[in-house]
């Protein structure tokens, strides 16, 4: 089973739904659920059940995120082509990439999975050190991950004209400037 095509279609990124997504705000903005998630699960021993209030609403910015942020007014930047990157990779069966980004890529999703285990363990167990061990991993791996998908989305953009047309800058073109005037 593919699960990033399961992932994606649960969801439910359309096209504008991926280039809201693209904007940087998204991007960084995401990478504290994880942290803050542990905290909420953690807070368990201090409100009880409540602390599915905070987790609830760690979910809901999850799946609002994508969404919440207008289309950026660029995408010549890191964060929006580590997006375009993860669109390639998960087009990857139908639009074929080169091995070694396969290879690669599937190597840090293994470091992701690895962290999960500390984390979860250390999440249950009240083990901090296993925690932050595990939120290290996840997080170093995911970031790399990212930027070996703006090096995949670099190698493919030319290859693929719908990829080349989700690069844009907002600077004008010295003829577009001159032609304004």
């Amino acid at each position: 089973m593919n699960y990033g095509k399961w992932f994606e279609g649960a969801m439910a990124m359309s096209d504008e739904t991926w280039m809201r997504h693209a904007n940087p705000w998204s991007v960084w903005t995401r990478i504290p659920i994880l942290p803050l998630l542990a905290i909420a699960i953690w807070s368990r021993t201090w409100i009880g059940w409540w602390c599915l209030a905070p987790i609830g609403l760690l979910v809901f910015w999850t799946i609002l995120n994508p969404r919440f942020f207008a289309p950026p007014s660029a995408t010549d930047n890191w964060a929006s082509m580590a997006t375009f990157g993860e669109r390639v990779w998960l087009r990857r069966e139908s639009q074929p990439i080169p091995q070694h980004h396969v290879r690669f890529s599937a190597m840090l999703n293994s470091v992701i999975v690895v962290g999960m285990i500390p984390f979860v363990y250390g999440l249950f167990a009240y083990n901090t050190l296993a925690v932050i061990l595990g939120l290290v991993l996840i997080i170093l791996g995911k970031l790399w991950f990212l930027d070996r998908m703006v090096w995949l989305y670099l190698d493919m953009k030319d290859r693929n004209t719908d990829y080349r047309l989700w690069l844009y800058s907002s600077r004008m073109t010295d003829h577009e400037e001159n032609n304004n005037v």
